[in-house]
């Protein structure tokens, strides 16, 4: 349903609720799903009617959509099976325990069992758990506080709780305005109209008895002066809406501009914003007002009218006080890198995007205080920057985030950097950022970045050090490039005021402009005051604007603008002489300003030029903090001077701090624990009445030790037993290639040269194979109608890519036996350099030229693993043929160590960077950790074999995005690691469809997936908390029957997951080939998701995006 439709029933709802329909406000409420009235379900609790709460309740949820609700329900009918037994009404206790409480048996027997038993008893207090029970009053009470704070936390009740705020009876208002404008519209009005119906448009009846006219609509404009402008024809973005009355906003401010301003003022034209070529717009001519035109201005003003039709008049002051102020230190935040910039989510409150002078970009969930996912810099896509770029990225400098900045719906997040780029993030799930889009926006550094929305359209603002503003739609394409600034431009605001789209823009001399979507230059050059560095912003309500800087003098300033006339409206007091830097403000609740300075956070009320109150925030803040509100304004983010951020709240922020809130993830430090939670899948709350306030998933009555809602572990398991209990998720099969998509990269196939090693670049835009005959293969897709974003896809063929040259990577083969060879490959972060070996020298290749640029290790021992130093390039860690594992510093041709502690070849190395180790793997089943501090070993473990099974074969690792777990993958197992202590969390062995050896797995680049291959041609993939089998794509859906039936059946060696695509995959095939496969786009992800996967929890322990290490961590295939 539209947000139109949505508002509409909230008219409706008011309406109804003034007019007393109190049966029909509550059905609307269920009926819509709109707003959950909490009020009303307290009512009905309290004098349990139970029918009338569920029924309320399925408007919102059913029993089985998560956790929350799982347990919401099964309070509610614990509460009346308990009430019956009170009642001694065994009839019905036996009714409700067979009708309602038995769907909750599927998911913890041993507590359905229990509760049966309380029917044996004479009073069900003699159970010890229930002896604290007491009056049903009482009872409900206690159950309702648990229910009030699972509602809350149940993501599905998420903006349904609050009603927005409406004036009294605002529909009729709605209406009376309606039966205004329809009067003003009259060819004969009469002084005192007779409203007799709504369902007609008004018109009054003409003197004398004479007939009625039609009614009158609003005129359009139809003759067009075209000497001063052309018609917009095809290319116009804008509909054809008369702007001309609403373009006050800007007229003030363009009083000295050109001699045309008057009209530009007047008439915002449309722009030259490119349109879909499908979407057709009328040609629509812009006209000077004229006489014609002011009289219809005279005719629409407002006038006095009937009685029946006034307006209301009543204004009511809205109330405030301080304690509206995010003043109160919650908890600290410890980002490790200084803190350049800060925006919260708009819609999710808690939701913290954080960008450094590291260049990282980080998403923090503050409600838990963890790091969802983080971005180290990296250049995604360095052939299609320029090459003035190319060079100032060579040099030493660093890279770092200027702004962060989130888009109006929370969909996208953009970060401008000091060099030229600025890099777009999709966000699509609790923790889930996707590359987007990288630019190369502007000469010199980006300042600043943000979205606006012209002609509907989302578009990203960009400005720079090279004194220009650019606009820029979501496939990276340039729309709009706006000159006049004589200096680098600092800052950038765009807004709309009713249907007038425009941006303000601030230079570093102080120089105010305003631009309209027009290509027609400047309408306003204003000077701030400071003549420095300032920063313009709108109340959030879009109705006042504020500007704040400094001078380069070091004086402050922050002042109220009067749009109408260009002026400053205001001037606030209370900064020291000196501020000595840049100063960082922001507005929230329409009413308060807030400027970090002097160590402190100053506030304003709007209307007062004197501080309000100040907050030093417990100390340890910088002389100048980087500050930010939540869209709410009840959390306030402000830096540190230890590069940590500060996250104040008032009493309504604390209390959405505690909603997110939820028990610690136990994984990581009790791993088997942790298995045993999760084994256990979506279990049923317990029944006593016992209220946790930590967490609104307690359970509120505990039997017999289990708490399967919590996931307790008061009854831990052996891990063989987990394993044992896990129940298989509902499995798709994929068995025919119209059930996925496919496609298979051209001139790859031979059968002579199977596929070693497989890569995706980390730019998401090709494919890299390595032969088992040392020559390596890339394939790029091509950005075009058919693939507007240019990433990798099974829905369009790429191409087999080669310089004009017609160079081969070649890898050094001289005397090798290629049978006995293990080839291995790694790419850089940039995607500029591949380093590969085939069981000789290590050859380094240029990516774009395919120029061999340096070879060296040359056997024995040969080379049987590579990987870069996360952090270094120069750096790469070699596993040996030997066992040992060479530390190389390509710069200076030196091997710096050289670490000693596997029994045979090494066949797998993953770097964390959270953790500081390197992780090893071996021929020899082993798995080694190293410090990468000192290369000192820390721990050894042999994995876990099954019986019998010597300890031999490859042993593959990668760690998850959280840079703490590790996937480990061996011919007779998958596992899930806890790399701090190099405990097991997780095992799947092959089993059922799935009984073949396992050739190689891989995490998705979100890590919530894993895909595994295995020798039969099978492919499986796996969730990656649980390792429960999702799907099973079987060989029939992307092999021949040939391929399948040969002499030599073709089966994959080798698996890779897309770096941004987190359903997609690749396969190398034994005869050569390479498939790329993903699910159908009317599936959208392979199988289902595991149980309770849409609670607070899974957004914890489903990780982050895109690995920021893809490259380096990716297991080699």
């Amino acid at each position: 349903m539209s947000s139109l439709s949505r508002e509409l029933v909230f008219l409706i709802l008011q309406f109804l609720e003034e007019e007393k329909f109190k049966e029909s406000v509550h059905k609307l409420e269920q009926e819509s799903g709109f707003f959950f009235n909490m009020k009303y379900f307290e009512e009905k609790v309290h004098a349990g009617e139970w029918d009338e709460v569920e029924k309320y309740l399925s408007g919102f949820t059913k029993v089985d959509d998560n956790r929350y609700s799982m347990k919401i329900f099964f309070e509610i009918r614990k509460q009346k099976y308990l009430e019956a037994l009170d009642r001694q009404d065994k009839a019905k206790a036996v009714e409700i325990l067979v009708n309602d409480l038995k769907v909750f048996s599927t998911f913890n027997e041993d507590l359905y069992k229990e509760i049966t038993q309380l029917l044996t008893l004479g009073n069900f207090r003699e159970n010890e758990q229930l002896s604290k029970y007491g009056d049903t009053k009482t009872a409900r009470s206690i159950m309702l506080i648990e229910l009030k704070k699972l509602i809350e936390a149940n993501p599905l009740f998420r903006e349904k709780l609050g009603f927005p705020t409406l004036k009294s009876s605002r529909l009729r208002t709605l209406i009376n305005q309606s039966l205004n404008w329809q009067h003003q519209l009259c060819k004969n009005p009469r002084p005192n109209p007779d409203i007799k119906t709504l369902f007609n448009d008004h018109t009054c009846s003409p003197p004398n008895g004479a007939l009625a006219p039609t009614p009158v609509n609003l005129p359009t404009p139809a003759v067009a002066k075209p000497a001063a402008y052309t018609s917009l024809g095809a290319h116009g973005p804008f509909p054809p809406t008369a702007a001309a009355a609403n373009a006050n906003a800007l007229a003030g401010w363009m009083v000295n501009a050109a001699a045309s301003s008057s009209v530009q003022a007047a008439v915002v034209t449309a722009s030259s914003l490119p349109v879909p070529p499908n979407q057709a717009t009328l040609g629509m001519m812009v006209e000077y007002p004229n006489a014609d035109h002011e009289q219809l201005m005279k005719r629409l003003r407002p006038v006095q009218s009937v009685e029946e039709v006034t307006y209301p008049t009543v204004h009511l002051q809205a109330s405030w006080s301080l304690d509206d102020l995010p003043r109160t230190v919650a908890f600290t935040l410890h980002q490790g890198s200084s803190i350049t910039s800060m925006d919260f989510h708009p819609s999710h409150q808690t939701l913290l995007l954080v960008g450094c002078n590291s260049g990282e970009i980080t998403l923090w969930e503050a409600g838990i205080r963890e790091k969802l996912c983080s971005k180290p810099f990296k250049i995604w896509e360095m052939q299609a920057c320029t090459l003035t770029f190319q060079a100032s990225a060579a040099k030493d400098a660093p890279f770092s985030v200027n702004r962060v900045t989130w888009s109006p719906d929370g969909s996208f997040c953009g970060a401008a950097f000091s060099k030229h780029l600025i890099h777009l993030y999709a966000y699509t799930g609790p923790n889930d950022l996707r590359q987007h889009l990288e630019i190369d926006a502007h000469s010199g550094g980006v300042n600043d970045i943000a979205f606006a929305h012209p002609n509907k359209q989302l578009c990203v603002v960009t400005c720079g050090d090279d004194k220009l503003i650019k606009v820029w739609d979501l496939t990276g394409r340039k729309l709009f490039n706006f000159e006049g600034h004589e200096a680098p431009v600092y800052s950038i605001c765009p807004h709309q005021k009713e249907n007038i789209q425009f941006i303000f823009s601030t230079a570093v001399d102080g120089k105010i402009k305003a631009w309209l979507y027009d290509n027609m230059g400047s309408r306003v050059d204003y000077d701030a005051p400071g003549h420095w560095c300032t920063t313009i912003l709108y109340s959030a309500d879009g109705g006042r604007l504020f500007s704040c800087g400094a001078g380069k003098d070091g004086d402050a300033h922050l002042v109220e603008w009067n749009e109408s006339e260009g002026a400053i409206k205001r001037t606030y007091t209370g900064f020291r002489k000196k501020c000595g830097g840049v100063l960082q403000f922001d507005t929230t609740q329409n009413h308060f300003l807030a400027v970090g300075e002097d160590s402190q956070i100053k506030f304003w009320d709007m209307d007062n030029i004197n501080v309000l109150t100040t907050t030093d925030a417990d100390g340890g803040i910088p002389s100048l903090p980087h500050l930010r509100f939540n869209k709410e304004g009840n959390l306030l983010a402000v830096t540190t001077t230890d590069n940590g951020i500060k996250i104040l709240a008032n009493a309504t922020g604390m209390r959405s701090l505690r909603t997110v809130e939820a028990p610690p993830f136990e994984a990581l430090r009790s791993p088997l624990e942790a298995a045993a939670i999760k084994a256990s899948g979506s279990a049923v709350p317990s029944v006593a009445p016992k209220v946790e306030r930590s967490s609104p998933v307690r359970p509120s009555l505990i039997l017999k030790g289990v708490d399967s809602m919590a996931r307790s572990v008061e009854k831990p398991r052996a891990l063989d037993d987990v394993n044992d209990k896990m129940k298989p998720l509902q499995l798709t099969e994929i068995m025919d290639p119209t059930h996925c998509r496919m496609v298979t990269m051209p001139d790859s196939a031979d059968a002579t040269n199977k596929v070693a090693r497989l890569l995706y670049t980390n730019s998401g835009v090709g494919i890299l194979a390595l032969g088992s005959n040392g020559i390596q293969k890339l394939w790029k897709w091509v950005r075009n109608e058919q693939n507007p974003s240019g990433k990798a896809t099974a829905s369009v063929v790429p191409q087999h890519w080669q310089p004009n040259s017609g160079l081969l990577m070649t890898n050094d083969i001289t005397g090798v036996n290629l049978e006995e060879a293990v080839p291995c490959i790694a790419l850089s972060k940039n995607d500029s350099y591949v380093m590969s070996a085939a069981g000789g020298k290590v050859s380094l290749f240029n990516m774009m030229t395919f120029k061999l640029m340096t070879t060296f290790m040359p056997p024995p021992p040969a080379s049987t693993f590579l990987v870069f130093h996360p952090q270094d390039n120069n750096i790469i860690a070699i596993g040996m043929e030997d066992s040992t594992i060479h530390i190389y510093n390509v710069r200076v041709d030196e091997v710096k160590s050289k670490l000693k502690g596997h029994q045979k070849r090494i066949t797998g190395l993953a770097f964390s960077t959270t953790l500081n180790i390197l992780v090893s793997s071996g021929a020899d089943a082993q798995l080694c950790t190293w410090s990468i501090d000192t290369w000192e070993k820390r721990k050894a473990v042999p994995i876990q074999l099954p019986a019998g099974k010597a300890p031999t074969g490859d042993t593959r690792v990668q760690f998850h995005s959280d840079q703490v777990r590790l996937l480990v993958a061996h011919e007779t197992q998958l596992a899930i690691y806890d790399a701090s202590k190099m405990e097991r969390i997780r095992q799947w062995v092959p089993q059922d469809a799935l009984s073949a050896p396992i050739s190689c797995a891989a995490y998705s680049c979100n890590s919530q997936l894993v895909f595994a291959s295995f020798i039969d041609g099978n492919v499986g993939v796996f969730d990656a908390d649980t390792l429960r089998l999702r799907c099973r794509v079987a060989p029939t859906a992307y092999l021949t029957q040939s391929a399948i039936n040969g002499s030599q059946a073709v089966s994959p060696v080798v698996v890779a997951a897309h770096p941004h695509e987190a359903n997609q995959f690749a396969v190398g095939l034994t005869d050569g080939s390479v498939k790329v496969i993903e699910p159908t786009e009317s599936d959208g992800k392979w199988g289902v998701s595991p149980p309770a996967d849409n609670g607070v929890l899974n957004g914890r322990t489903g990780s982050s995006s895109t690995a920021s290490n893809h490259a380096a961590d990716q297991i080699q295939r």
